[in-house]
């Protein structure tokens, strides 16, 4: 097969849909090489994605941002149709307005609707552009790929599209985060990052769905002898969890980390007690997979996509409630039979999300279609 992507956050994301992308388009090579990839990015000039997976690159020819935008969403489809390939995937929420002019099977991957879901976060406008785009991806798109059951669940609720058009395919994650580190690379990454001796460690972006703050006050309540460490990209919301932690003086336990490379992750991951994801929603939760591969108990939400994907391998709290996610910690450092028991559980757990079944999976989709 011809089967062409959109690869714009393969080029252009660090995490997240960046790591969607890039994981896809390296499997597919690699365990369908018979075929022919292509793909349309306005910025391809990155080195986010190897030399070895860019054979056939198309990008708009200028070097002007808005007329690169204009090309992905209103003129990439001329483009798509002179390479008519059997399939294209727009691999982040989106298909170009024009993609009728190629006889491509369409397929589409929707990764959430937390704009949908919780519209107070976002800016009117934004709402109404990403309401837009993501209508208009499903309604023709052939086929929809779902991150989620969760997610599945929201696209028929909010677009009321026919449940037989969605596949639901997980995601997976890096394979690093499975590997095996010495001391040197523990003690290397401590002194670089200078991490606390024992910590609860929550990955993602540092905003209010995340809910990190539940986190940090269920340490004071229950007094734990441990630190806390974010990871992520900050926004306004790390204010009032630095202000909580001045207020309550537990500032000393916060340790807020920006721009931590992807080869430096895995192992703080695996020098972390423990792993709490208490986001209030989302689509998948990654996350909660890389921390399932590097073997750390993982505390999450009891509902939505968090608890579908962490399945038996994690306890699940309230997250709104401070409490609920103090004893869920206070059971796994005080109980190293259930902490082991979490931990053999996530090794069986994290096997549904291996690259091979997300591809495959994925590929029965391009098949079929």
């Amino acid at each position: 097969m011809k089967i062409a992507f959109d690869a714009k956050r393969a080029f252009s994301n660090k995490s997240g849909l960046g790591n969607y992308s890039r994981n896809i388009i390296r499997a597919l090579h690699e365990y369908y090489p018979q075929n022919s990839y292509y793909l349309f990015s306005p910025n391809p000039e990155t080195d986010l994605l190897e030399e070895k997976y860019r054979t056939n690159t198309i990008s708009p020819k200028t070097k002007n941002s808005i007329l690169k935008s204009y090309w992905r969403s209103f003129k990439m489809g001329n483009d798509i149709a002179e390479i008519n390939p059997d399939i294209y995937h727009g691999l982040s929420n989106e298909l170009p307005k024009n993609i009728a002019k190629t006889k491509a099977k369409k397929i589409v991957t929707i990764h959430d609707l937390i704009f949908l879901k919780l519209p107070h976060l976002y800016k009117c406008v934004d709402r109404k552009i990403y309401y837009k785009k993501f209508k208009f991806a499903c309604d023709n798109a052939d086929k929809i790929i779902a991150t989620s059951i969760q997610t599945k669940n929201d696209i028929i609720e909010e677009f009321k599209i026919n449940p037989e058009k969605i596949e639901v395919v997980y995601q997976s994650c890096n394979l690093d985060f499975s590997q095996k580190y010495s001391e040197k690379d523990f003690d290397r990454i401590r002194k670089k990052y200078n991490l606390p001796e024992k910590y609860i460690l929550t990955v993602g972006t540092i905003e209010e769905r995340k809910n990190a703050l539940q986190v940090l006050k269920a340490i004071f309540y229950f007094n734990f002898d441990l630190d806390y460490v974010l990871v992520g990209r900050k926004t306004k919301y790390v204010n009032e969890i630095i202000a909580w932690a001045e207020e309550h003086k537990i500032k000393h336990k916060l340790h807020v980390l920006n721009n931590v490379s992807n080869e430096d992750l895995p192992i703080i991951y695996k020098l972390s007690q423990v792993f709490a994801y208490p986001s209030i929603y989302e689509g998948f939760g990654i996350p909660i997979i890389e921390a399932f591969s590097s073997e750390v108990p993982v505390i999450t939400a009891e509902f939505g996509a968090c608890s579908e994907i962490a399945g038996q391998a994690a306890l699940k709290v309230d997250v709104f409630n401070p409490k609920s996610i103090g004893l869920a910690i206070k059971n796994i450092l005080e109980d190293e039979k259930l902490k082991l028991e979490l931990i053999e559980k996530a090794k069986l757990r994290v096997k549904d999300f291996s690259i091979e079944n997300m591809i495959k999976n994925l590929y029965r989709v391009y098949q079929n279609l």
